[in-house]
C-alpha cells in the first residue's frame, strides 16, 4: 500500500507547526523557508478564509497573521481565532503605526513584528510565544491550592483562574500577566518589567504589547473594566495589582 504523508505535514514528533497566513508570495515563500529551516513545520496560505478553514483541518501550534490581506482582513481573522479559544497568534504588520498595532493587539493578538520581517527575530518571537502557551495540563486543585483575590481564585498549580464560582478562560498571555502581576499584590510592575518578564522581548518589546494585554485582562475579571479594582494603573509607572 503507498501511504503518502500530506504534502507539508510534519514529520517531526515534537515539531512545533505554524500557519502562515500571507497573501505576498514571495514573503510567505521567504518565511516559511527560513521557519522552516529554523526546525518549524510551516503551512502557508494565502487568504484569511484559507486560514480560518486549514485551522479547522490541521490545527496548528502557533498562527502567524499578516493584517492587510484581501477578503477577510486580517483584524478580523484574528478576532475568529481568538473567540474560538486561546491558540497563539503573532501578527504582521507593514507599518510599525500606532493604529494598526494597536487594532491587532486589541483584536487578540499575543505579539507583533513590524514587516519587512527579518527570520530571526520572527523565530525567536515564536518560540518566545510557545514557551509562554507550552503549560502543563491542568490539574484538579484542592482548596489550600488556590488563591483568593476578592472573588477571584487563582490556581497556580492548575494553572485556571475563576470569578467567583465561574471558571475564566484566558488566553496563555492574559494568564502569564495575571500570574506575574499577582506575585506580589501591591507591587508596581513597569512596562519594561512586564516585557521582559511575560513577553521575554528585553531591549526590542513595545509596551503597547503589554497595555493591550492588560485591556483584554480587565474586560475579563473586572466588573466594569473602565473602573478596575484588579489591573490598576500607576501613571508614569506601570501597573499593580488589588483589590488594596
Amino acid at each position: 500500500m503507498d501511504e503518502r504523508i500530506p504534502s507539508g505535514a510534519a514529520i517531526v514528533v515534537g515539531m512545533p507547526r505554524v500557519l502562515l497566513i500571507e497573501d505576498d508570495q514571495a514573503v510567505r515563500d521567504g518565511l516559511s523557508m527560513a521557519l522552516g529551516g529554523r526546525g518549524h513545520a510551516v503551512d502557508a496560505v494565502a487568504t484569511g478564509e484559507e486560514g480560518l478553514a486549514r485551522l479547522a483541518s490541521r490545527p496548528p501550534d502557533i498562527v502567524v497573521l499578516d493584517l492587510m490581506l484581501p477578503g477577510l482582513d486580517g483584524f478580523e481573522v484574528c478576532r475568529r481565532i481568538r473567540a474560538a479559544g486561546d491558540l497563539p497568534i503573532i501578527m504582521l504588520t507593514a507599518r510599525n503605526e500606532d493604529i494598526d498595532v494597536v487594532a491587532g493587539l486589541a483584536a487578540g493578538a499575543d505579539d507583533y513584528v513590524v514587516k519587512p520581517a527579518r527570520a530571526q527575530v520572527l523565530e525567536a518571537r515564536i518560540r518566545a510565544v510557545l514557551r509562554r502557551s507550552g503549560q502543563p495540563a491542568p490539574s484538579l486543585p484542592t482548596p489550600a491550592e488556590i488563591e483568593r483575590h476578592g472573588d477571584l481564585g487563582i490556581d497556580r498549580a492548575g494553572l485556571t483562574v475563576t470569578k467567583g464560582d465561574k471558571p475564566v478562560a484566558l488566553a496563555p498571555t492574559e494568564l502569564r500577566l495575571l500570574l506575574e502581576l499577582t506575585q506580589v499584590p501591591g507591587r508596581v510592575l513597569s512596562r519594561q518589567y512586564l516585557l521582559e518578564s511575560v513577553w521575554e522581548h528585553g531591549y526590542f518589546g513595545d509596551s503597547r504589547v503589554v497595555d493591550a494585554c492588560v485591556q483584554r485582562l480587565r474586560a475579563k475579571i473586572e466588573d466594569d473594566s473602565s473602573a478596575p479594582v484588579y489591573v490598576q494603573t500607576v501613571r508614569g509607572f506601570g501597573y499593580r495589582f488589588g483589590p488594596l
